[in-house]
């Protein structure tokens, strides 16, 4: 069965693309038609892109590894990060800082100094200091969670990265392409999907449209992340049932190689 149905998408305004004079001729497999200037997106070619997005999401979400979600727009801000947050992956919705991939260890030494401030804030040395030193401590604080928080806890590089309007994420795109890391996003009929290794023709202004995707894409991930959960229970009980046939077949011998001694003794004493 389908992620997503053609009348969910028909339903979100997905098959609205940009004026025909704005289009990029590289997205005409996927545009059905042209009304009133406007290019109409073939939703049944979406159904089959958000399907094969969802399962590399999934596959991904199953090996334990992170995907960066990337939309600073306004129409997508509020739904990624809302969304994203709930299966516990990464996203950056306020500028992009950047070289945040390509220089990567910098941007984990500004995460780190946002820890080290929470832990003077903490400490009792942090009443001692002057009030406007506090202050400043607590106006960098909020400058870096607001850029960084969402990313705190990516100790390493994403294993993919999607990302909602590649014409305007164009500098995150193009990081992940020199680090040849997988991208998936939503393109629009402005946008070049030969960029993207999991391109999802849509709409990708209208805040409906971008919400519908991600929750399939969302969906797939939190399927991925309960298929790790059974198979590490799993894999649990298979070693303690090993572990206990190993301890079963230490105590056979133990009891063998006991008894063999008391005949041997026995042998010895006649």
């Amino acid at each position: 069965m389908s992620r997503v149905q053609f009348e969910e998408l028909l339903d979100a305004s997905c098959h609205f693309g940009h004026l025909k004079r704005k289009w990029n001729p590289a997205m005409a497999p996927y545009i059905f038609m042209e009304k009133n200037g406007i290019h109409i997106i073939d939703l049944h070619k979406t159904v089959e892109k958000v399907d094969q997005a969802a399962e590399g999401a999934k596959s991904i979400a199953r090996s334990g590894r992170k995907i960066l979600f990337v939309a600073t727009k306004k129409q997508a801000k509020e739904t990624v990060a809302s969304m994203v947050k709930e299966v516990n992956m990464p996203y950056v919705t306020e500028r992009w800082p950047g070289g945040m991939l390509t220089n990567f260890f910098t941007i984990r030494k500004a995460v780190k100094k946002m820890s080290d401030i929470d832990r003077l804030i903490e400490s009792p040395q942090f009443q001692n200091i002057s009030k406007r030193e506090r202050l400043q401590i607590s106006r960098e604080r909020a400058k870096l969670e607001k850029n960084l928080g969402s990313i705190s806890d990516l100790s390493r590089l994403p294993a993919a990265v999607f990302i909602v309007d590649i014409m305007k994420e164009h500098i995150a795109l193009a990081e992940a392409r020199k680090l040849a890391i997988p991208t998936f996003a939503i393109v629009d009929t402005n946008s070049d999907p030969r960029l993207v290794d999991f391109p999802i023709p849509a709409n990708d202004d209208a805040s409906k449209s971008i919400a519908v995707i991600l929750k399939a894409i969302c969906d797939a991930i939190r399927e991925g992340q309960a298929e790790r959960e059974m198979n590490k229970d799993r894999m649990e009980e298979e070693m303690a049932e090993m572990n206990a046939e190993n301890e079963g077949e230490e105590r056979e011998n133990d009891d063998r190689e006991g008894g063999r001694r008391r005949r041997v003794s026995r042998k010895n004493n006649e």
